[in-house]
């Protein structure tokens, strides 16, 4: 069996291996180490520990140790990075991971021996240093105590005020196991009786009229109930903006920035297989990992379409076509950093202009497609305001023919029993106040005539 501290990675960090071969310890944080050098090159972290679960089936308690070891000093970044700046060593992959294992994991000395048996001198002061230290300490600044770069924090700011440091410790938390009831398929009284013969206990989120919610990582894959298409997982917070579409039998409907499809399954089953339901999407790629969803789901009624630039012909000849449109923007992912973590570090205020003028641009494409008295959607994974609230008001700006519908009567209109559970003008989710993800929806209807 290979070794894997011979990798080049991890040599180059300076880990130095050891004759004999490791204890299982060692071999964890050579895969750790491994996994935070391919993370600051530049790649996501849920491929490179899906790489690194492809190359050797651990046991699952090992896969879940690597796994929140990596997550864990990615979501800590800022903090780990003061402490080694703190106790004068260089913030590189193998000092973080030993900072990891004192002041996350809250190992002594012996501890961190048995995982870097062989660490070099600066390390082993810096793992002295650390050991008995709690993460957070007074002296702080408030971007490391949240752990976001000094950019995000006046955003942040802006949406959350007092509750930032609430929120942000939120998102640097563990995101829950949630999944949607396919209605399609059988009721939610049926999906948790179904995962409970698997061993799994779910019981109904409290927003989402068709959600599930589960503790842990059980393997929702390997259950009848998700082989036969009874349940999808999907955030709770995901589930409502598609609920909030309204979209009904026989109507023709778009999900307009569609991706893998997640929401063309909800949307399908809120119209119960019946109607017209295109999902485009520029990515053709990501538009064909929903065709296996769409079979195991039994959903009949979605046409997939791959759709270029601005002068699209099919979108051309589609303007007043759809009673619903949904757009599910492209944006910064604020929102999903509890799932995401190292989607934080990679954003940037440049990357922010951007997509606030390509979210601009697909709602003025959208707008075009739905029809008077039909309704537009639009909706991101974002806190941020100047992609939510922000994006609104300039589109209605431009659109006088558009209106902004309540939440709570859209909330109303789709039968939901439960009460609105926000209290503005639109849908604004938050890991603190939901315990979802972040996220935004607003449902917007076209009141007057095209013209």
């Amino acid at each position: 069996m290979a070794d894997h501290r011979k990798s080049p990675a991890a040599r180059a960090a300076g880990f130095r291996p050891r004759q004999p071969r490791p204890k299982l310890e060692a071999e964890m944080a050579a895969v750790v180490l491994d996994a935070l050098i391919a993370i600051e090159a530049g790649r996501a972290a849920d491929k490179v520990l899906k790489a690194a679960f492809d190359k050797r089936k651990w046991p699952p308690p090992a896969r879940a140790r690597i796994a929140k070891l990596v997550l864990g000093l990615v979501r800590h970044r800022r903090q780990i990075d003061w402490w080694l700046d703190h106790v004068g060593s260089r913030p590189a992959p193998l000092a973080r991971l030993v900072a990891a294992l004192a002041l996350l994991d809250g190992l002594d000395k012996p501890g961190i021996n048995k995982h870097l048996p062989d660490l070099p001198a600066p390390e082993k002061r810096a793992a002295e240093k650390l050991i008995q230290r709690s993460l957070d300490h007074p002296d702080q600044p408030a971007a490391v105590q949240a752990n976001l770069p000094d950019w995000l924090m006046k955003p942040f700011a802006r949406r959350f005020g007092t509750s930032l440091a609430a929120e942000a410790a939120a998102l640097c938390g563990e995101a829950g196991l949630d999944m949607r009831v396919n209605t399609i398929k059988g009721t939610r009284d049926a999906a948790i009786a179904a995962l409970a013969e698997d061993g799994i206990i779910a019981w109904p989120t409290p927003l989402s009229p068709v959600g599930l919610r589960v503790d842990g990582r059980p393997p929702i894959a390997r259950s009848r109930a998700w082989r036969e298409g009874l349940v999808e997982v999907q955030d709770e917070a995901s589930q409502l903006a598609a609920l909030v579409l309204g979209a009904k039998p026989g109507e023709r409907v778009l999900d307009f920035c569609a991706g893998a499809g997640g929401k063309t399954l909800a949307i399908a089953a809120g119209m119960a297989n019946k109607g017209r339901l295109m999902a485009t999407d520029s990515d053709a790629r990501r538009l064909d990992e929903a065709v296996p969803r769409l079979r195991r789901g039994d959903v009949h009624n979605v046409t997939r379409r791959a759709i270029g630039a601005e002068g699209d012909a099919w979108l051309g000849r589609q303007k007043g076509g759809f009673d619903r449109v949904l757009v599910d923007a492209p944006c910064t992912g604020t929102g999903t950093f509890r799932r995401n973590p190292d989607a934080k570090w990679r954003t940037s205020p440049e990357e922010l202009a951007h997509l606030v003028q390509l979210q601009a641009r697909l709602l003025d494409r959208a707008a075009a497609l739905v029809k008077p008295g039909g309704r537009l959607v639009y909706a991101t994974c974002s806190v941020l305001i100047e992609e939510d609230e922000d994006q609104v008001d300039a589109f209605l700006a431009r659109h006088p023919d558009f209106r902004a519908v309540p939440i709570a009567q859209a909330w109303r209109e789709v039968g939901s029993a439960r009460p609105v559970p926000v209290d503005g003008s639109h849908l604004v989710l938050t890991p603190a106040r939901h315990s979802t993800d972040g996220f935004f929806a607003a449902v917007l209807e076209r009141t007057a005539p095209l013209t």
